[in-house]
């Protein structure tokens, strides 16, 4: 679905990726882990176009979309949703939705979709998203980014400061999606259980540099969390 192929990267003068690959299976999931200040959130700033990449390629689908803007990615089917627990405060949960599903033509079928996915945001649609939880909020910006009906969707650290129950709703509603094809996910996460659970692939980044890479599942944890030596 997307590769990254010996990406390097950075801001201005400072690289902070240095020759990173990451491939991403079609329908099937890519973690990427590692600690803070590795580069992580920097190489999916590269992944989305929001960082020019100063070597190295970007693939999706097979077609090079280096030097493709942002907008343009997501014209070809990506959906970003970064750390945060990105929404617009001021305006309700059915607002934040409405706000992307009235762009798109089968807009109210996809809000229901959503919100078949995440539940607890229809007892929120009046409630202005700056006063959801940590975990609502999450949801809702995810919600957001399937609305645009992806074929990638790039996550950075979904489950930072999230409750454990959330997480755990989060994680179900990646695998379903995934397994009932036509969706990809590119998942930046530290939290290991989570991500090896999700992944059909993983990759560790250390200081810039793919230090240990492999197949997902649980039992790929002992392997990850000696290449992060936790």
């Amino acid at each position: 679905m997307i590769e990254l192929v010996d990406v390097h990267v950075g801001y201005g003068r400072t690289s902070v990726v240095h020759g990173a690959t990451v491939d991403v299976p079609r329908d099937g999931v890519a973690a990427v882990m590692g600690h803070n200040g590795a580069g992580k959130t920097t190489l999916l700033r590269a992944a989305v176009g929001l960082l020019k990449v100063t070597s190295g390629r970007v693939l999706l689908d097979g077609e090079d979309v280096t030097r493709l803007r942002p907008h343009e990615r997501v014209a070809r089917g990506l959906a970003y949703v970064p750390q945060g627990q990105q929404c617009f405060p001021q305006l309700t949960t059915a607002e934040n939705l409405y706000l992307v599903a009235d762009t798109r033509r089968n807009g109210k079928r996809l809000v229901a979709e959503a919100l078949d996915l995440f539940p607890a945001l229809r007892e929120a649609m009046s409630r202005k998203a700056g006063l959801l939880s940590g975990g609502q909020r999450q949801q809702l910006a995810i919600a957001r980014a399937l609305i645009t009906e992806p074929r990638l969707l790039i996550l950075d650290e979904p489950t930072e400061g999230i409750q454990p129950s959330v997480v755990s709703e989060i994680e179900e509603t990646i695998l379903n999606l995934t397994t009932r094809g036509g969706l990809s996910v590119l998942l930046v996460e530290q939290h290991v259980g989570f991500a090896l659970a999700a992944a059909s692939r993983y990759y560790v980044l250390e200081a810039g540099r793919i230090t240990s890479s492999g197949e997902g599942g649980t039992g790929a944890q002992d392997e990850v969390r000696a290449a992060m030596a936790i």
